[in-house]
């Protein structure tokens, strides 16, 4: 791996279009993650630098491991559906906000195994008309009491299940509410803000001490935030544009970067060469194991 000044590791120079959904599986040991407006899903191994790649029927935004290490539940741009990572099929579970201009975009598994995923405004000038949406494990879609969102982000689960975060980029702002057992929300509230004079907050991780990890798009940076909202970790990246973060590795103490080259002119490209890819960085701190997605395919 070539490591810049700050520490960060270019682990796959990918050059992912908007690469993002970086997702750590245990059991493999392999960094899962999208470059959506590529249609792909990647695949790398650490211990055989080895990288795969899949071509998806749509944009594929996000995703969650299954029970079964062969199938993924996929977060396709009009779609949820079940891909079979053997075979390349893919399964249609349910339409997502048919009539609306726009597309699935972040998410993340809760405690009890439930996929919990935003969309975005296709349109210009984006408008928050998108929506926050679980999908159960009986299959069933639900929409989540939630304020509508231009651009959903930063879905993440504290370790024990109680809190949710989430984000609508464009106010800078990542928001937190009561996650109950049994589906319930409450208590809608600001988690923090973002100061700097760039970036708004795009993909994040939870790591086993409660603290949020948020990559924070254009500002060339990763936050990390106590359970209070409070900064206590900060890591320069030298791409600009990051945009989701996993913890993984064999102690679960690497953290994995994805970037995006989307928007950048040939001046900008010129100095960030790399843009796109996956970059990586030792932490002092551990991440917890991905949720799976429970639910199964229909018979």
């Amino acid at each position: 791996m070539a490591t810049n000044q700050d520490g960060a590791a270019l682990a796959v120079d990918a050059k992912c279009t908007l690469g993002e959904g970086a997702t750590w599986c245990v059991t493999s040991g392999q960094l899962y993650w999208v470059d959506i407006e590529g249609a792909r899903l990647w695949r790398h191994d650490p211990a055989t630098r080895e990288s795969q790649s899949w071509t998806m029927p749509e944009r594929l935004a996000t995703f969650a491991l299954t029970a079964d290490p062969n199938r993924l539940l996929l977060g396709l741009a009009t779609q949820l559906a079940f891909f079979d990572l053997t075979t390349g099929a893919a399964q249609h579970i349910v339409g997502v906000e048919p009539g609306l201009n726009t597309r699935v975009n972040d998410g993340r598994c809760d405690r009890q195994g439930r996929f919990v995923f935003g969309t975005k405004d296709e349109g210009e000038p984006i408008r928050a008309i998108g929506g926050f949406y679980r999908l159960n494990l009986d299959l069933s879609l639900e929409r989540l009491p939630l304020p509508s969102p231009a651009i959903s982000n930063s879905i993440a689960f504290s370790p024990d299940g109680a809190t949710m975060y989430y984000c609508d980029s464009p106010t800078r702002e990542i928001r937190a509410c009561d996650y109950f057992a049994d589906g319930r929300i409450a208590g809608d509230r600001i988690f923090a803000r973002l100061t700097d004079a760039d970036g708004e907050p795009d993909g994040s991780t939870v790591d086993a001490g409660g603290g949020l990890w948020n990559a924070q798009w254009g500002g060339a940076r990763i936050v990390r935030y106590d359970a209070d909202g409070v900064e206590t970790e900060r890591l320069s990246v030298v791409s600009k544009q990051p945009s989701c973060v996993a913890l993984g590795g064999a102690q679960l103490d690497t953290l994995y970067i994805t970037t995006a080259r989307i928007g950048l002119d040939e001046s900008a490209l010129s100095q960030d060469a790399h843009a796109g890819g996956v970059y990586a960085a030792r932490v002092a701190r551990r991440g917890l194991p991905e949720p799976l997605f429970l639910g199964e395919p229909r018979t």
